[in-house]
């Protein structure tokens, strides 16, 4: 034992303590000149000891505040995977948001477990289960329903409880406190009601998605944009549709055709709202812009693909996947990292939108 160096005495001690649990993750340390007392050695030994404890990653000296014990013997040992899980995988804007995440994860030499879950809760709970089962080391995760409750948060505490990192995308869950990166989706909405404000128009009718809670920040921008221009609200301009209707919804004209009745303009969910809406619209004699004006959400490929090129709200797709991934891995270094992040819509003019 006289052989053993004075720091690795120490070095031993605090070993022991954190195997038995007597020192815990986030415990702070005794001081140097508690521990220089306990010990009957140096301050400059203490320093080497702590030194090479954290080398081992079991402790994390911070100025002006202490030393904490940082090993959590709840961690698992990395396997350079992340789960990603969004609704639906092969169209729209989907492809550019997994090509983004995927970039950033390939170069760090991370792999990606992908799933969907096409917007339905069963499928989400079955998809996240799995990955929790396959010891994935982070989440990032397109919120199921996002505007209704959810009986699935129960899976993202137990996640959020085990310390695995998670970021979700596009959207959230207002119950969950946990980070994310989106548009701004209030602004989205705002930019695309008052841009037709500033065109002339007064009567402006919405459609928005109900189960998701992008097209309630969006239908919440939307209406402050009426009240700050005075125009204020008309519920009766106003259509809600849930995942299930999507489908279905060109064929229920005479309900849409109702709540746009005396607008001359629609500010649209998202462009795939406004595409329909444009071939429902011109089956009926509408001219667009020349009767309606419309504008959409993401500025998709199939806003510059319509029959009337569509002026859309950017949403920033790649960009968006990639500061997910980057993110997601700070956070894996870092939990203390602050990871959410909204984007700033711009809007993109096309000729869907007609000067009054």
């Amino acid at each position: 034992m006289s052989d053993i160096p004075k720091y690795m005495t120490l070095v031993n001690w605090i070993r022991q303590k954190i195997e038995s649990k007597e020192l815990k993750y986030g415990d702070k340390l005794y001081s140097e000149n508690e521990l220089s007392s306990m010990f009957e050695i140096s301050r400059q030994t203490i320093r080497q000891a702590i030194k090479l404890l954290e080398q081992e990653k079991l402790l994390e000296s911070r100025q002006g505040s202490g030393t904490y014990v940082v090993f959590d013997p709840s961690a698992r040992k990395p396997n350079m995977t992340i789960g990603v899980v969004t609704t639906y995988v092969g169209s729209y804007i989907f492809p550019n948001i997994i090509k983004g995440i995927e970039k950033v994860l390939t170069e760090n030499g991370y792999s990606m477990q992908l799933a969907f879950t096409h917007n339905k809760v069963e499928n989400e709970r079955s998809v996240i289960s799995s990955m929790l089962g396959k010891g994935v080391d982070g989440m990032i995760v397109e919120p199921t329903k996002s505007g209704l409750p959810n009986p699935n948060l129960d899976l993202y505490r137990k996640i959020n409880e085990d310390k695995i990192p998670m970021i979700f995308i596009n959207s959230f869950y207002p119950a969950l406190d946990l980070p994310h990166v989106s548009l701004n989706d209030h602004n989205a909405g705002f930019l695309a009601a008052d841009c037709l404000i500033r065109k002339g128009h007064r009567r402006i009718a919405g459609i928005f998605k109900l189960d998701d809670y992008q097209g309630h920040r969006r239908y919440a921008g939307y209406v402050d944009a009426l009240i700050r221009s005075g125009l204020g609200l008309r519920d009766e301009n106003v259509l809600w549709y849930s995942t299930e209707d999507f489908s279905s919804l060109s064929g229920d004209a005479k309900r849409i055709l109702s709540r746009i009745d005396g607008c001359t303009s629609v500010v649209c969910y998202n462009d795939q709202i406004a595409i329909s809406l444009v071939s429902l619209l011109k089956s009926r004699g509408f001219g667009i812009p020349d009767d309606v004006s419309l504008i959409g959400v993401d500025n998709s490929d199939l806003a510059t693909l319509c029959e009337v090129p569509l002026t859309s709200v950017s949403h920033p797709k790649e960009l968006l996947g990639e500061t997910a991934a980057r993110n997601l891995l700070h956070l894996i270094s870092d939990p203390r990292f602050s990871a959410t992040v909204e984007f700033k819509p711009e809007l993109m003019e096309r000729s869907s939108v007609k000067q009054l």
